[in-house]
């Protein structure tokens, strides 16, 4: 089977799919997502197929030479550059194309206010959430989530730009400038966990490995932060919640977050559709790469 890659680069975990792809015999192609091109109708402008070589030949979209679409990462961009990616692999999918995930639930799960709307309406647990434009409206949340709360960008991953805020005038400061320049104020009650939390590889409706992991010198848990993992095996409980959060926001492929609160608990706090395992992997000594081109090239119906 033919295999695109789509990312934004040819890192580590790119390099791990080709690997997987080239081991279980399939013609697998990494592609930049800021080099993609689209023609319609081109052919035709002039009335009738110009010959085979012609400059006038519209060159072939990249995607509509591939069997199947693997999204590994969506690169930053202007609006305009990631609605037209997100566009394509529409497109893609309309025309027959294999896209995992399918492009529905990457624009979910891209955009944290529509994945915590989701998981809330399947009647899964997640921390006390607002969503502001403005600072006023963000210091009165502030207020409401009890003044200890967890800024997080709308669109981010892997904790970056997450930042704690326990008083007042940082929130103050904080929310003014966030307003003044345009973004999202997207605030959750900090969870009082006891260090740790769960993330789930769930991949068709089976979760096929999972750790713990611990935070380092932070409240941040996240590996790619300083924190450490470790392997667990997931309660009954604690499956079936990654499971059911996966199919929440309509994702085959999902890293799931789990964390225990104070009283017992369990919130979700992240559904990623463009999980990494570069820490899972080895962790748990599962091929990561391979299960997921298998589920690709063998299981993989989109709806």
């Amino acid at each position: 089977m033919r295999i695109a890659i789509l990312s934004g680069g040819s890192g580590w975990h790119v390099q791990d799919v080709l690997r997987a792809a080239r081991e279980l015999g399939h013609d697998a192609t990494a592609l930049d997502f800021r080099a993609l091109h689209a023609t319609v109708n081109v052919a035709r402008v002039q009335g009738g197929e110009p010959p085979a070589g012609s400059l006038l030949a519209p060159p072939p979209d990249p995607l509509s030479t591939f069997d199947a679409i693997l999204v590994r990462t969506m690169p930053a961009g202007s609006l305009e550059q990631v609605v037209f990616r997100m566009d394509l692999l529409h497109e893609a999918a309309a025309r027959g194309i294999s896209v995992l995930n399918p492009p529905r639930a990457v624009e979910v799960c891209v955009d944290k206010y529509l994945t915590t709307a989701r998981l809330a309406r399947a009647g899964i647990a997640t921390p006390p959430t607002a969503v502001c434009q403005r600072s006023d409206d963000a210091m009165l949340a502030f207020e409401q989530l009890g003044g200890d709360v967890v800024l997080k960008p709308l669109f981010g991953a892997e904790g970056r730009g997450m930042c704690r805020i326990a008083d007042s005038e940082t929130m103050w400061r904080t929310s003014r400038v966030l307003e003044q320049t345009g973004q999202m104020i997207y605030l959750q009650r900090f969870v009082r966990h006891p260090g740790w939390d769960l993330r789930a590889f769930v991949l068709g409706g089976r979760v096929i490995a999972s750790m713990r992991r611990v935070a380092g010198a932070d409240w941040r848990t996240n590996v790619a932060q300083g924190g450490t993992a470790e392997r667990v095996t997931l309660s009954v409980e604690e499956e079936r919640l990654a499971i059911r959060a996966a199919e929440a926001v309509g994702c085959p492929v999902a890293g799931v977050d789990l964390l225990p609160g104070p009283g017992g608990e369990l919130f979700v706090i992240e559904v990623n559709a463009v999980p990494g395992w570069k820490a899972l992997a080895p962790t748990c000594g599962v091929d990561v790469a391979k299960e997921v081109v298998r589920f690709l090239t063998r299981e993989y119906r989109p709806s």
